[in-house]
């Protein structure tokens, strides 16, 4: 990157010091300039943005204005796709964004470029990613907002990053904001996958029950669906199979994400982690045109096939005050998907009581 573009992409690096209300999220160590600090975020958008790259590229003028429209305190992404700092052979740098090629510095430069511009240039952002172009989170904060502390593991340790960039940790205040994206179920035992998954919702599950004290807001892509009213087609996501493979377990059979073992473990975090799902809280009915943020490709057997696996997730203790939570696209045509399969979805709180704070 040219010397003229700053490297706010370091805040996530192992190598910065603590978040502070004097330098917090600063580039390059320095001072923020001073801005009016608001105590708790309200407003929140996530998104698989499905490779932000290739959305800078074709989709950003789109999103932006829906983004400016929007507003939101919060905004995390999912599936960046970028791959982190560190020539071939050397240890990476999951914070930061590569840019040890010629190719990588132009698309670093690209991105940068698109989030220094209105109006995510009234952001800080934190990477966590992979070593390759895949998987990858990103989380923006409203500089008008000072994490007390941000990291990227669920054991909560700053320095490390989980594999593939699943997860960024924001701790504010009042509460907690976990953004991941949840890796796939996949189809057949044998690639591991199922174990993967079953490790990765078990770890999940020891986390919200030990984060208890204080409130959670957990969003991104969760890669399931937790009910039948949140796939299009119940029948058809229950005996989807890949090239005839039946697994042994009749719980794992089914579309990844829409298995009754996931199903049920995702319920089990819910309870035990006493968490509410906030879209269905507030939309009880299906919504066969606004009720899902994935949907299948246009062309093929998967077109019209939609399902319900990005979320807004909250502590119980916030339901009263989930004032909105929606879902931006709709139709099989990806109307507001913006180039994505997922569209962007947001909640909206309401203000807290003192006695709440």
């Amino acid at each position: 990157m040219k010397r003229f573009f700053k490297p706010i992409e370091k805040e996530g690096s192992a190598k910065k010091p603590l978040l502070s209300p004097s330098k917090h999220g600063a580039e390059n160590g320095d001072a923020l300039p001073e801005v009016d600090v608001k105590k708790e975020p309200l407003k929140f958008l996530t998104w698989n943005a499905n490779s932000l790259l290739l959305r800078v590229k074709s989709n950003w003028h789109e999103f932006s204005n829906f983004v400016s429209n929007l507003d939101p305190d919060v905004i995390a992404i999912q599936e960046v796709r970028m791959p982190a700092a560190g020539s071939k052979g050397a240890p990476k740098k999951p914070g930061e964004l590569k840019d040890d090629t010629s190719s990588s510095r132009e698309e670093k430069q690209i991105l940068m470029r698109a989030l220094s511009s209105p109006p995510f240039g009234n952001y800080h952002v934190w990477w966590s990613l992979a070593d390759t172009k895949y998987a990858g989170t990103a989380l923006l904060v409203k500089k008008c907002l000072r994490p007390l502390k941000v990291s990227f593991s669920l054991d909560g340790t700053v320095s490390k990053h989980e594999p593939d960039g699943r997860v960024i940790l924001a701790e504010f205040e009042t509460l907690r904001i976990l953004n991941t994206y949840a890796p796939n179920n996949g189809w057949k035992e044998e690639e591991n996958s199922f174990q993967r998954r079953r490790k990765w919702d078990k770890r999940l599950l020891e986390f919200v029950v030990q984060s208890s004290d204080k409130p959670l807001i957990w969003c991104g892509d969760l890669n399931v669906s937790h009910e039948d009213i949140d796939v299009s087609h119940p029948e058809f996501f229950s005996a989807a199979k890949m090239n005839g493979y039946v697994p042994p377990n009749k719980e794992d059979c089914g579309q990844p994400g829409f298995t009754l073992a996931e199903r049920k473990r995702f319920g089990a975090i819910l309870k035990e982690g006493r968490l509410v799902d906030a879209y269905r809280y507030l939309h009880k009915e299906k919504d066969m045109e606004c009720g899902f943020s994935w949907s299948g490709h246009p062309i093929g057997k998967y077109r019209g096939k939609r399902m319900r696996i990005d979320y807004f997730i909250v502590s119980e203790k916030l339901k009263e005050r989930i004032a909105e939570c929606e879902m931006h696209g709709k139709g099989i045509e990806l109307e507001g998907f913006y180039g994505s399969d997922h569209c962007p979805v947001s909640l909206q709180l309401s203000e807290g009581c003192k006695e709440d704070k």
